[in-house]
């Protein structure tokens, strides 16, 4: 008897793909086999509406000759086949890293939701056979003002930063830092991406694939209880509606047992006696089995009454699918299960034989015996129709608001007047009054009241952590290399133009990378959207793909690892498009690396990029002070990615010679928050060369968030080393001013030296309290 549309909506299948089920099977599913099918062919799992698209990625750079450091940006790993992304990075090592949402889970209990996406993205980094060494997240809330859901916001925002440091504090892996946002699109829907990166000795790397039959299967870890039961169909592949209230059980972390869990994996690993590792995570037990055999072509035979439990009465539905966290599975040689056990038993972690590797291709579950003394078989199915979802090529259309929106014009914007005593209530403002409004944006102020939560020393790898460069650094041990690491996005740019918002994506992190002085090597992303079966939101998921792997080709950093989550609204309200980009970067001399703050007076300034005299209305597209001072998200977002290659190579270039002192971007806030920015974080003031009256737009010049521009510091008597090296490359290069004092000043005089009134001058300490306190009171 076909099932109810009630049980179809609980496991989120539609009756077409039941259907498919019932065909390809050639009988009707019972309840365990069909809790499975939804299960892996729920949008988390089985990627159903994003996997055509993202084949737009092209395939990672081919493996360079196979000796020396010639392999040094090699991908080890084949994106999409295994738990992570692993680059060759020299000296036998190899990082792995990935990013992952758990936004359904966080928007029902921030606190548990965020802990076990960070518990989650490291088991998926240990599955590699890494050690962990490094966190970061990228976040997004509702306002925290909002006068109708500023209360829940609020709530949200301390209960995921809470979550992300007491879990990462715990297992002692340093939390670098990373981003966070806030925007009407986030209410009551936030955005928890969290990414971890590992280190490995590349000939060391695990694989999640169960190849050998006759092979144990190992359950180790956790108790499995009914936590997470439909987490991954029924929380996380559906919006949220006002009249679902009850949401499936949010799953509860234990942060000091995934600390050994770690220890224990790495020693089992060690011994060789292992032969698979793969995290439990999403649909659990179902996923983790199911995945390791397809990923072989092999099968599974489990024998579910030997998992450990924590409840009682816990039925084989319960067990398949329960996503309890701190769970592995791994896949050992029968003669030596028990130097695998005995590891464990020595760190105090259960390991149960759940089952074995066969040779047929099918899941044979079973739940201990039945009243005759047999097998009890509670679900017999073939792999492959389990593991190989249907797949959805949908037609995308913007709407017509989204066309609008984006062919606004901003060149009849009102420039804002000058603000003569700065008043606090002043509607409009001239650029100092502008200026310190957008450092006292949350967008744009310091996220120190959040990353100063997080133990960013531990492991003492850490070169330069949360707020004092465009990425983190990472001495690598036993070499004189580092590695930078970053994460970025822009909704705001993505919503306006997504094909042009996802190029700004990739451009931005590769840009963090590169400020460092590192050379990006790969990325991993994380793709945020609403509901794909809606036309514009599918217009949406597809442009911004297009336009990252665009990206990610012109600037040679393939995209190895990532996730999609879709289906990110509440009560019909979508939050903006947000490919939110991981970046991996190498520096071959650790000591190179430069940090965001302008280290030393008399410095000079230069802009690498178009300059001020470039600037047009347009540039105000997207921008953080189109939102701030006119209440507006519209224009055309636009970048020319051969200068933003260009660019990021001299910068990198720049580096490595050792003319550049420090580099920052030009991004959120423009140039003038950039140079803020670098007085605030180095401790001294610059004054620019030239008139603010020179320029025809202001507002343009200094808050738009024109793309490819990084503001370096270099001595005085090598600025035309610095010119002559942009000129090789073809990336423009103009002169600021220079550093000194301890003032922020942008003179404005007419033509005969008359001061007009519309100039900058601030203190470095006006600028650091405006920075720095305005998050820490809006939270409060």
């Amino acid at each position: 008897m076909p099932v109810s549309q009630e049980v179809l909506d609980e496991i989120a299948l539609t009756r077409a793909e039941y259907d498919l089920i019932v065909e390809r099977l050639s009988r009707e599913p019972n309840p365990v086999e069909l809790g499975m099918f939804g299960a892996l062919w729920s949008e988390h799992c089985g990627y159903k509406h994003s996997r055509p698209l993202l084949r737009m990625f092209s395939r990672p750079r081919p493996n360079p000759p196979p000796e020396g450091e010639g392999r040094v940006g090699a991908v080890l790993s084949e994106t999409g086949a295994e738990n992570a992304g692993a680059v060759d990075i020299g000296d036998g090592l190899a990082v792995v890293f990935k990013v992952e949402s758990h936004n359904h889970p966080s928007a029902v209990e921030p606190f548990q939701g965020a802990a076990t996406g960070v518990g989650g993205i490291v088991r998926d980094i240990l599955a590699m056979g890494a050690r962990p060494i490094a966190l970061l997240n990228s976040l997004r809330f509702g306002p925290l003002d909002d006068t109708e859901h500023g209360a829940v916001n609020r709530h949200l925002f301390g209960g995921v930063v809470r979550g992300i440091s007491w879990y990462g504090n715990c297992i002692g892996v340093p939390d670098l830092g990373g981003e966070i946002y806030f925007d009407p699109s986030y209410s009551r829907n936030p955005l928890v991406n969290a990414m971890c990166v590992g280190l490995i000795s590349k000939d060391r790397l695990a694989s999640a694939a169960a190849r050998v039959p006759g092979s144990v299967l190992l359950l180790v870890g956790a108790d499995t209880g009914r936590d997470g039961i439909h987490g991954a169909s029924g929380l996380a592949s559906r919006t949220f509606e006002e009249e679902a209230e009850l949401r499936p059980t949010v799953q509860v972390g234990n942060p000091f047992l995934e600390k050994v869990l770690i220890e224990a994996c790495l020693e089992a690993l060690d011994t060789g006696a292992v032969l698979a590792v793969q995290d439990l995570g999403a649909a659990g037990l179902t996923s983790a089995s199911i995945e390791s055999a397809a990923r072989a072509g092999r099968g599974i035979r489990l024998d579910l009454s030997q998992v450990h439990r924590r409840e009682t009465g816990m039925n084989a539905y319960e067990v398949m699918l329960s996503e309890s966290q701190e769970r592995m599975l791994l896949v050992a040689l029968p003669e030596r299960v028990d130097e695998v056990r005995t590891v464990f038993q020595r760190w105090d972690v259960d390991c149960r034989e759940i089952g074995r590797v066969i040779t047929e291709p099918e899941a044979q579950i079973f739940d201990g015996l039945d009243p005759s003394g047999q097998p009890q078989e509670v679900a017999h199915l073939p792999i492959r129709p389990l593991s190989e979802a249907p797949a959805y090529r949908l037609e995308g259309q913007p709407s017509a608001e989204d066309v609008a929106r984006r062919e606004t014009s901003l060149s009849g914007l009102p420039l804002p007047a000058p603000a003569t005593g700065r008043e606090p209530n002043t509607t409009w403002a001239g650029p100092a009054d502008t200026l310190l409004r957008l450092l006292a944006s949350p967008n744009i102020a310091s996220k120190q009241a959040v990353y100063r939560q997080y133990d960013h020393q531990v492991q003492t790898n850490t070169v330069a952590g949360p707020g004092g460069s465009d990425a983190a650094v990472l001495r690598v041990k036993g070499t004189g290399k580092a590695i930078a690491v970053a994460v970025d996005g822009n909704g705001r740019q993505c919503f306006l133009d997504p094909f042009v918002g996802g190029q700004i994506a990739v451009a931005e992190v590769c840009r963090n990378i590169s400020c460092t002085g590192a050379r990006p090597l790969a990325l991993t992303d994380c793709l945020n959207f609403g509901n794909p079966l809606r036309p514009d939101i599918y217009y949406q998921l597809e442009e911004c793909i297009r336009g990252m792997a665009l990206a990610s080709e012109t600037l040679d950093a393939p995209v190895v690892s990532g996730n999609v989550s879709l289906f990110n609204e509440t009560q019909g309200q979508a939050v903006h498009p947000t490919p939110v980009v991981g970046a991996l970067g190498l520096l071959d001399d650790a000591t190179r690396a430069v940090g965001a703050g302008f280290p030393a007076e008399g410095l000079a300034v230069m802009l690498l990029g178009p300059g001020l005299g470039a600037a047009t209305p347009q540039d105000l597209a997207g921008s953080e002070y189109l939102e701030v001072m006119h209440g507006l998200t519209a224009g055309q977002p636009h970048i020319d990615l051969d200068l933003e290659r260009r660019v990021q190579e001299t910068c990198r270039e720049g580096v490595r010679m050792g003319l550049v002192r420090s580099a920052h971007d030009c991004s959120d806030g423009g140039l003038a928050v950039a140079l803020a920015e670098s007085c605030i974080l180095g401790g001294v003031g610059f004054r620019l060369q030239g008139s603010l009256d020179a320029l025809s737009r202001w507002d343009a010049a200094l808050f738009g968030e024109k793309q490819s521009r990084i503001v370096v510091s270099v001595e005085r008597g090598r600025m035309h080393l610095l010119q002559d090296l942009a000129h090789a490359i073809g990336a423009p290069v103009s002169l600021l001013g220079f550093t000194g004092g301890a003032t922020l000043q942008f003179d404005s005089h007419d033509e005969d030296g008359t001061d007009t009134g519309n100039g900058v001058n601030i203190s470095v300490a006006e600028l650091t309290a405006a920075w720095t306190q305005a998050l820490e009171a809006a939270s409060e």
